[in-house]
């Protein structure tokens, strides 16, 4: 066996071990976001943040800052609940923010919603200052690229699939779409010798 089949071929120890370690990242992950106070979700294309606050608040009560890189969520005259700067620019004009009456009496949460201007970028956490979160690991729902414009959905899938090139060892697309125009060429012309042309 090759050092390289050895590679790719891991022994059952080998998995165990990573699979342990595995699940004491995701366990020390969850905790730290635990810790936060406030719960965020994200899609390819945005983010969602909840904070739960007092039933009694209302929306004058709040103090909230949104930019286009940076976020800040209090109550007046408190410290806040998220301050600090995205790790990735957001389109202000679809941002916003509002107070809703959560189901579990008596309570209140400010829903803050943010939308990514990259829409091909995970993030590792809604504010620099906080916990990171493993984005490598995040598995997008494949049905979701459907729900991407044409041009961006066009990327995704070319990143996508010279990812899965660059793993076996193949042509990216832009080398593969070189080699076909070369095959055409050839096809159209073939009284030309071809034999030492270079891509690249």
């Amino acid at each position: 066996m090759s050092s390289a089949e050895a590679e790719r071929d891991p022994n059952p120890a080998e998995l165990a071990e990573r699979e342990r370690e595995e699940k004491e990242r995701k366990a020390k992950e969850d905790a730290e976001q635990a810790k936060l106070p406030y719960k965020w979700t994200q899609t390819i294309k945005d983010v969602d943040v909840t904070i739960a606050v007092p039933g009694n608040l209302r929306g004058r009560d709040l103090d909230v800052v949104l930019t286009k890189t940076k976020i800040k969520v209090a109550v007046k005259g408190q410290e806040p609940i998220i301050e600090g700067d995205f790790p990735h620019p957001v389109i202000l004009d679809e941002c916003s923010w509002t107070l809703e009456t959560t189901s579990q009496p008596p309570g209140k949460e400010v829903a803050v919603h943010l939308d990514k201007v990259n829409k091909v970028e995970w993030w590792p956490h809604v504010v620099t200052s906080a916990p990171k979160i493993d984005v490598s690991k995040i598995t997008p729902e494949s049905s979701k690229l459907s729900d991407l414009d044409g041009e961006t959905r066009a990327m995704v899938e070319k990143m996508m699939y010279d990812q899965r090139q660059k793993e076996i060892g193949g042509a990216s697309s832009d080398e593969q779409r070189k080699m076909d125009l070369l095959k055409k060429f050839q096809a159209e012309h073939p009284e030309m010798d071809f034999s030492n042309a270079q891509i690249g």
